[in-house]
C-alpha cells in the first residue's frame, strides 16, 4: 500500500490514479491527524509526503511529520513532494531521512521509478557473500577477487543494481571504480541500453555544458552543427560521472538541475529536453570534507549518494594480489605469444606484501613490465622487484623546511604549487589531486600568484 499525504484533493486524485494504474493499492491522508489514524490500522510500504499543510510554505509542516514518520516507521521509505521546493528544504529533508525529494509538477515516470527503487531497496534481502553464488546470480566476469572486503562490495552491487538508485563509488585511485560502475549497469534492467562514461576531471568548465548537454548550431563560434550531449546519449541507460569531486561550483549547479528535474537545455537552445538515465558517480576525494569546506554543494552530495559503495584499497585485500597478477598474466599470454608464462610461488607470496599505492592499476603495470622484460617464462621476485617505481633519494636541502622567518606561508604555497605544476607537466587535475585541493581552488591560487597554467596535455 502506498500512502499519499497531501492536503490538495486534486493532487490526491491524480497521484491515486497514477499509482493504481501501476498496480499499487493507495490510501490518502490530508494531513498529520488523518495520517496517524491510518497508521494505527495499517502500515504502508512507502509514503509520498507533501511538505505544506497550511498557508505557511516553509516546509516545516512536512519536516515535522517526516520526523514523526521516521521515528514510528524507520524502515518505510518516505519520498517528499512539494510545489514549494528549495535547495535548503531538500537538504533538510534528506538529512531527516527522506529517500528522495521531488518537486511539482512531477514527471510520472520519474516518480514511479523513485517509488519502485525505494521499495526494492527496503525489501532487499542480504545475499550470501560467497563468490560462486554471486557469479551464478550476477555478471561479475571482469571483477577478480575473493577477499571478504570485495565480496561485501559485490553483495551490495547485486542488491542495488536492479534498482534505479543513484550510486556514489568512492575509493583510492586505481581501485577499479569504473569496473564497478560497469558491473552495476550490466546487472541492471538498463543493460541493453547505453552506458556512457564521462571523465569530469578532463572537461574544462567552459566546455561542461556542451559536453554534457550538447549544443545547437550557432551556439558559439565553432558550433557548425548540432551536437548531442552525453546525457542525451545515455537516455534510457546509465551515465557514469567519474571524478565528480573535480567539478567547479558553476558546473555543480548545472549538474544538479538535470539530476533533480531530469531536464536540460542544449547550449544555445531554450527548449527543455527530458532524459531518463541512471546516474553513477565516482571520486577518490572525501566529498563530506569538501561539503564542510564549501567546495562541494551539499544538495548535490545528497542527490548523488543515496547508495555509497566504498572500494577497498589493494593493501586491504592482500590475498587478492596474486589472483589479480595471475589474471593479468593469463591475458598477456595471448597478447605477447608466451603461453607458458606463470608466476613462481615465492613471487606470489612476495607480491602479497607490497603496499602498491597505485592499487590495481599499478599492479597491472608492474606485471606487464615484468612479462615484457623477463628472460624466462617463470616470473620470479627479481623480475617484479626491478620494475617497481622507486623514488630517487632527495637531499636535505629539498626536504627540510625553511627556517622560521625566512619565508612566508604564501611564498611556501607558491613554491609548492610551482613544483607540483612542473612535476605533473601543468596537468591541472593531477596537480590539484597531488595538493589535496579542488581544481577550482587550484585555479584561484594560480591566478593569485600569477602562475602560468597553460596545459601541456
Amino acid at each position: 500500500m502506498i500512502l499519499i499525504i497531501d492536503d490538495d484533493s486534486a493532487i490526491q486524485t491524480s497521484l491515486s490514479l497514477l499509482f493504481r494504474k501501476e498496480g499499487f493499492t493507495v490510501r490518502t491522508a490530508d494531513g498529520p491527524f488523518e495520517t496517524r489514524d491510518i497508521l494505527d490500522s495499517e502500515t504502508p510500504e512507502a509514503i509520498l509526503l507533501d511538505m505544506n499543510f497550511s498557508v505557511d510554505t516553509s516546509g516545516e509542516d512536512g519536516l515535522r511529520l517526516l520526523r514523526y514518520l521516521r521515528e514510528r516507521l524507520p524502515n518505510v521509505p518516505v519520498i517528499l513532494i512539494t510545489g514549494w521546493g528549495s535547495i535548503d528544504l531538500a537538504v533538510q529533508g534528506m538529512k531527516a531521512g527522506a529517500h528522495d525529494f521531488i518537486t511539482k509538477p512531477w514527471q510520472n515516470s520519474h516518480l514511479i521509478g523513485s517509488v519502485r527503487t525505494a521499495l526494492k531497496l527496503a525489501a532487499g534481502e542480504p545475499l550470501s557473500a560467497n563468490r560462486r553464488q554471486l557469479n551464478e546470480q550476477f555478471q561479475f566476469d571482469n571483477i577478480v577477487g575473493e577477499d571478504p572486503n570485495l565480496l561485501d562490495v559485490l553483495t551490495t552491487i547485486g542488491r542495488i543494481a536492479p534498482t534505479d538508485a543513484p550510486v556514489l563509488i568512492t575509493g583510492e585511485s586505481g581501485t577499479g571504480k569504473e569496473l564497478i560502475a560497469e558491473a552495476i549497469h550490466q546487472n541492471s534492467r538498463r543493460k541493453r541500453q547505453p552506458f556512457v562514461k564521462v571523465n569530469l576531471g578532463g572537461i574544462s568548465s567552459t566546455l561542461f555544458e556542451s559536453e554534457l548537454f550538447g549544443h545547437v548550431r550557432g551556439a558559439f563560434t565553432d558550433a557548425k552543427t548540432d551536437r548531442v550531449g552525453r546525457f542525451e546519449l545515455a537516455h534510457k541507460g546509465s551515465i557514469f560521472l567519474d571524478e565528480i569531486g573535480d567539478l567547479d561550483p558553476a558546473s555543480q549547479v548545472k549538474l544538479l538541475r538535470v539530476l533533480q528535474d531530469r531536464t536540460f537545455e542544449p547550449l544555445g537552445s531554450s527548449k527543455s529536453r527530458t532524459v531518463d538515465v541512471r546516474v553513477i558517480c565516482a571520486t577518490n576525494r572525501n566529498l563530506e570534507e569538501m561539503v564542510a569546506q564549501g567546495d562541494f554543494r551539499e544538495d548535490l552530495y545528497y542527490r548523488i549518494n543515496l547508495i555509497t559503495v566504498r572500494l577497498p584499497a589493494l593493501r586491504e585485500r592482500p590475498a587478492d594480489i596474486p589472483r589479480l597478477a595471475n589474471f593479468f598474466i593469463n591475458n598477456l599470454k595471448t597478447l605477447y605469444g608466451r603461453p607458458n608464462l606463470q608466476v613462481s610461488k615465492e613471487a606470489q607470496l612476495w607480491l602479497r606484501g607490497l603496499s602498491l599505492p597505485g592499487n590495481i592499476r599499478q599492479l597491472k603495470n608492474v606485471v606487464e613490465r615484468a612479462v615484457l622484460l623477463a628472460p624466462s617464462d617463470m616470473l620470479t621476485i627479481a623480475d617484479f622487484e626491478k620494475h617497481l617505481a622507486t623514488r630517487p633519494a632527495t637531499s636535505a636541502s629539498t626536504t627540510q623546511l625553511p627556517a622560521v622567518g625566512t619565508m612566508t606561508l604564501d611564498q611556501m604555497e607558491r613554491q609548492m604549487i610551482e613544483r607540483a605544476m612542473a612535476y605533473h607537466h601543468n596537468r591541472i587535475a593531477n596537480v590539484a589531486r597531488a595538493l589535496g585541493i579542488t581544481r577550482f581552488a587550484l585555479y584561484r591560487r594560480l591566478e593569485k600568484y600569477g602562475i602560468d597554467y597553460q596545459s601541456e596535455e
